[in-house]
């Protein structure tokens, strides 16, 4: 394996960095605590890959890089490290890999050395078990019921909105669905409504190009941000681009940890959306307004 990256040294805020491992029914991820490494952020990562790949001595835990698949390379820039896996990541069972994946990811990222985790499988990004890309990841990506355990599926009842026919207008709809709880719900949204309606309800159409795929989201201190390809750009149908981007935001603002929402383009705020946006309610009619236009 190589890397390359800063030789910057990182000072862990704290004495011990935390490691976890994956029991041994699969169903939850376990952390211990290694004393902090005071080195260079590549030195770190290469001594926390030979942790990751060494089994617990009292067989208690499994290993996330002993689980019949290995590391081909990995890379280091500005923070981020790339991950690129063999061809036997893929032969993993979903629920082990979602904790494989959040095991690596957390000990990576807290130990001060690693901002956000990016994986790869043979040189192609990763895809969830819907065929998303998974994109980068950190700490906060996977969500914990007891700061150890993984719950791998969650109920959700979001609120979604949707293109009228003319596609001036936005209509919402409530959609109940179970999620992987390891990725953000303000993701699973957008996910959803790129993916678009789903056919059991007459008179709403997609108000996103689905073309346009997701490169990652996050939100901090109420701020939504939305990290978009620039398919985007590139109106559906009759669906101005104005529209798809209070469909966005009205949809993410329906959370309660979010108030606004800044939506990019490769990484980039447009001109056309230099400002971040509240919800807005003024194209949103009712499903019958929208049947009797």
């Amino acid at each position: 394996m190589c890397g390359c990256g800063s030789d910057a040294a990182v000072n862990p805020s704290e004495d011990k960095i935390p490691v976890y491992y994956i029991n041994y029914a699969e169903t939850r991820t376990e952390v211990t605590y290694i004393d902090a490494i005071k080195d260079s952020p590549e030195a770190i990562i290469q001594r926390l890959l030979i942790v990751l790949a060494e089994n617990d001595p009292g067989a208690r835990y499994k290993a996330p890089l002993s689980m019949g698949f290995k590391i081909r390379d990995y890379s280091f820039e500005n923070g981020i490290l790339t991950l690129n896996m063999d061809s036997d990541y893929k032969k993993l069972e979903f629920t082990t890999e979602v904790l494989v994946r959040a095991a690596i990811v957390r000990t990576l990222c807290g130990s001060g050395a690693v901002d956000g985790v990016f994986f790869t499988v043979e040189g192609e990004p990763l895809t969830d078990h819907s065929g998303f890309e998974v994109g980068q990841m950190n700490s906060s990506t996977f969500i914990s019921n007891d700061g150890n355990e993984i719950n791998t599926y969650e109920e959700a009842d979001i609120r979604l909105f949707f293109a009228s026919a003319d596609g001036g207008n936005l209509i919402s709809v409530y959609r109940n669905k179970f999620y992987s709880t390891s990725m953000p719900l303000e993701r699973f949204i957008v996910d959803e409504l790129i993916a678009g309606p789903s056919g059991q309800v007459e008179g709403i159409f997609p108000s996103i190009n689905p073309q346009t795929s997701v490169q990652n989201i996050n939100t901090k201190d109420g701020v939504c941000y939305v990290n978009l390809s620039s398919d985007f750009l590139i109106p559906y149908g009759n669906v101005p681009t104005s529209v798809s981007v209070i469909a966005i935001v009205d949809s993410l603002c329906d959370l309660p940890s979010v108030d606004r929402v800044q939506i990019m383009v490769d990484g980039v705020v447009p001109e056309t959306l230099e400002s971040s946006y509240e919800y807005d309610d003024r194209l949103v009619i009712t499903l019958e307004e929208a049947q009797n236009q």
